[in-house]
């Protein structure tokens, strides 16, 4: 299993990621408040501002501070990836 560093020391299961999306539209907004009506948002900002929502295979959504770009990038970069 294959880990992706996504900010402030988290990581997240590259094979887990179905999309990697911007908040800032209205539908994704909808969805991160219904992620956290129903518990299944995890935010690792730490109180800094949201700039991707990744979206897991099994319905989960976790916050980042990185951009999606940014994320995408470092599934590249070997250098991010951990096992």
């Amino acid at each position: 299993m294959y880990f992706i560093c996504i900010g402030h020391g988290n990581y997240v299961s590259i094979n887990r990621v179905v999309s990697i999306v911007y908040p800032d539209s209205a539908p994704i907004k909808r969805q991160i408040a219904r992620l956290r009506e129903e518990d299944r948002l995890v935010d690792v900002t730490c109180g800094k501002p949201t700039r991707a929502l990744i979206l897991l295979d099994d319905g989960r959504g976790v916050l980042s501070t990185l951009h999606p770009e940014t994320i995408a990038n470092r599934a590249d970069d070997k250098s991010y990836i951990r096992k």
